[in-house]
C-alpha cells in the first residue's frame, strides 16, 4: 500500500500541492489524472523523496517512509518511470535495465530472475537489449524506463504520463503490457498519471483528479 497523507509542497515559494492524501492498495490500479501543470509530476516525485514535504507524510505498507531520503526509496521496492524517460544514451538498453538492480546490490541470480519477467512482460526490450539507448525512438525509450521501473518496483511503481507522445502502435502495446502487470505483479500497487482519463479507463480501478494541487476521487 502506498499513501499519500495531507501532502503540502512548495517549489520556488510557490505552493503546488495542497493538503493531497490518497491511497493506492496493494495490487491497486490507480490513475492521477489532471491536465499540464496540476501538481501530477509534483506528486510522484514527492513520493519520490525528490521534493520536500512542508507538511505531510508518505506511507509505504503502513510505514512512514516521508523522511527516507531520495536515492534509498528505490531499496524499499518502489519503481519510478519519469516522462523524461532520463535513460543513459551511451548504455545499452539490457544495462540501463540491469542498472538499478545493480546499484541496489542484488544478488546476481535475483537480478537475472527479475530480468527475465520484466522481458516476459516487455518481449521487445529483449530484441533492443544490445542497442544503445540514444538510438531509440522516444515511445522505445518510455518502454525500455517502464521496465527499469519494473526491476526494483516490487511494492509500488509510479509512471508518469506514460502514452504522451506515443504513436499508436507503440501505445497499445503499452496498454497491452499495463494490463498484463495485474495477473504477473497482482500486490504491486501502480500509480499512473496522465492528462485524458480516456487513455486509462480500461486500465485502472480508481481515478483521481487533481486541480490547482488538491484531489478528488472522479
Amino acid at each position: 500500500m502506498l499513501r499519500l497523507e495531507g501532502a503540502a509542497v512548495e517549489i520556488a515559494g510557490v505552493t503546488v500541492l495542497r493538503g493531497v492524501s490518497f491511497t493506492v492498495p496493494p495490487g491497486g490500479r490507480v490513475a492521477l489524472i489532471g491536465r499540464n501543470g496540476a501538481g501530477k509530476t509534483t506528486t510522484l516525485r514527492t513520493l519520490m523523496g525528490l521534493l520536500p514535504l512542508r507538511a505531510g507524510r508518505v506511507e509505504l505498507d503502513g510505514q512512514d517512509a516521508t523522511h527516507v531520503p531520495a536515492h534509498h526509496r528505490a531499496r524499499l521496492g518502489i519503481g519510478y518511470a519519469p516522462e523524461e524517460r532520463r535513460l543513459f544514451g551511451s548504455f545499452t538498453v539490457r544495462d540501463n535495465l540491469l542498472l538499478p538492480a545493480q546499484v541496489l546490490g542484488l544478488a546476481g541470480p535475483e537480478i537475472a530472475r527479475r530480468l527475465d519477467a520484466v522481458y516476459g512482460l516487455l518481449p521487445e526490450l529483449k530484441e533492443f537489449g544490445p542497442r544503445k539507448a540514444a538510438g531509440l525512438s522516444g515511445g522505445q525509450g518510455k518502454m525500455v524506463a517502464l521496465g527499469r521501473a519494473l526491476m526494483v518496483g516490487t511494492r509500488a511503481v509510479l509512471l508518469d504520463e506514460p502514452f504522451q507522445g506515443l504513436a499508436p502502435a507503440l501505445a497499445l502495446r503499452y496498454a497491452e503490457a499495463l494490463a498484463r502487470l495485474r495477473a504477473a505483479l497482482p500486490d504491486v500497487a501502480i500509480l499512473i498519471t496522465e492528462s485524458s482519463p480516456d487513455l486509462l479507463r480500461a486500465l485502472v480501478d480508481t481515478t483521481i483528479e487533481i486541480e490547482r494541487g488538491e484531489v478528488s476521487v472522479a
